[in-house]
């Protein structure tokens, strides 16, 4: 087995919107976000269709964010339409679960 790799540094949130949220809005703010910062390079999102109630524990939507290096991790996390964005986002979570990691790179997407 080959050596692994060190990747890019993931910021994955996975969320439970509280009751009456229209999550279309805040899905919004977030293309909208992404598109004016620069350091992500890459924002995906979705909901779950599939699991079990008791496996995903009310979680109902991830989304995943790529940076090149923790910095560009902090330069994001800082970023004023960040920062503004982030309060409008909190008041609409019931539930929240957020990692910051470097990947580590096993097989590359093709």
């Amino acid at each position: 087995m080959g050596a692994l790799k060190m990747g890019d540094v993931k910021h994955i949130v996975v969320a439970k919107f509280k009751e009456g949220v229209v999550v279309d809005e805040i899905v919004q703010g977030m293309h909208k976000l992404v598109s004016e910062i620069d350091v992500i390079k890459s924002f995906e999102w979705g909901h779950d269709v599939g699991s079990q109630e008791m496996l995903r524990q009310g979680f109902t939507h991830v989304f995943l964010m790529t940076f090149r290096s923790s910095e560009d991790l902090a330069a994001y996390i800082g970023h004023p339409t960040h920062v503004e964005f982030s309060a409008t986002f909190s008041a609409a979570i019931e539930k929240i679960l957020l990692f910051d990691f470097p990947a580590v790179v096993v097989k590359h997407p093709a």
